[in-house]
């Protein structure tokens, strides 16, 4: 099966990381002082262990490849919907919550578009 979710809310500050091509995904419920950097997202369906090293992340029509995952990554995202994913080479000392992805593109994120991860 493939973890599915749908972009709920886009924060206001969430345009400000597309230069750090940085994107923090978190479930409805966010607490508020998080809301205004992260896509609120509500999944649809989630598997036991969604995030895998080699897996896929598309958002719309854009397809991503995961090259690095963090230790809480999938305890992160199943409890809370949150991870920090990371369109860009993978740092030295991946962050326990963290993604890295591939190509190094910052999606194309609006409200009702849908996350599948596989």
């Amino acid at each position: 099966m493939v973890t599915q979710s749908v972009v709920k809310e886009i924060g206001i500050l969430v345009p400000q990381f597309k230069e750090d091509k940085l994107v923090v995904l978190f479930g409805p419920a966010a607490p508020q002082e998080l809301r205004d950097m992260s896509v609120i997202h509500e999944f649809e369906h989630v598997e036991e262990e969604p995030l895998k090293l080699g897996g896929t992340i598309q958002v719309g029509d854009q397809t991503y490849t995961i090259t690095a995952l963090g230790n809480k990554a999938n305890d992160n995202f199943k409890e809370l919907g949150h991870i920090s994913i990371y369109f860009q080479e993978p740092f030295d000392d991946v962050l326990p919550g963290a993604v890295f992805a591939s190509p190094h593109t910052f999606p194309d994120i609006k409200e009702g578009v849908r996350i599948e991860i596989s």
